[in-house]
């Protein structure tokens, strides 16, 4: 099995981060971020082969046409083709939301010898606040997963903090790759789109989303939610 370093590293020669001139502005390009785990590592939970697409395809695909998309609304503005540049606006929305979500995505699971699973520490912050509005962490994640039930088609739930209200705890979702902005910072996200489980769990995406609880990283949620 291939590493997702290793793999991460191949994969960034073709979408390096790097600082690109282009026609009357300076554009950045997205890559794959490395990953701390190989493909099969959160098995049996989520299989290794559904790791490899959806990092390798999905995730690159979002890479890919970020990266275009930007060139192009870059080359619009600069011969004030504003037709272009709303409709070019999609596809950076769409494809920049994948490229975000997914890479919190990937930083919010561990496998189960790395601490995936593992509730928060109860002394952190985040743990007192999980207790003081849910009662318990089960109550957060039950609520998570109603909140995954209900998404109708692809979409993402968040569990989020929002600064603009003490750094309440609250669950949000998103349809396709829309992403959370604002005062709203994401913690947790799951991704709800197919291509996440239908490999392992099929059409009973239930299970899927009650089996990825076994490998959260609550320890990135606690750092997020102490920094943001």
């Amino acid at each position: 099995m291939l590493s997702l370093r290793t793999a991460s590293r191949a994969l960034s020669k073709s979408a390096p981060i790097a600082a690109a001139a282009s026609i009357g502005a300076v554009r950045t390009k997205v890559s794959l971020p490395d990953l701390d785990w190989d493909f099969g590592a959160l098995e049996p939970h989520i299989s290794g082969q559904i790791n490899e697409i959806h990092y390798t395809k999905h995730h690159q695909t979002y890479v890919n046409n970020y990266n275009v998309a930007t060139e192009q609304i870059a080359e619009a503005s600069a011969k004030g083709e504003v037709k272009k540049i709303v409709e070019l606006q999609k596809a950076i929305n769409f494809n920049g939301g994948g490229y975000i979500n997914h890479c919190l995505f990937w930083k919010n699971l561990a496998p189960e010898k790395q601490g995936g699973g593992e509730p928060p520490t109860a002394e952190s912050d985040f743990a007192k606040k999980v207790v003081e509005q849910y009662g318990s962490l089960d109550n957060l994640k039950a609520l998570t997963n109603a909140k995954l039930a209900g998404i109708q088609g692809s979409g993402w739930a968040f569990i989020v903090k929002n600064k603009e209200n003490g750094g309440a705890l609250d669950v949000v979702t998103t349809p396709n790759q829309d992403t959370v902005t604002g005062p709203l910072v994401p913690l947790v996200a799951i991704d709800a789109w197919e291509h996440a489980y239908y490999l392992q769990y099929q059409n009973v995406k239930a299970d899927y989303f009650k089996a990825i609880w076994n490998v959260i990283n609550w320890k990135e949620a606690e750092k997020r939610y102490l920094i943001n």
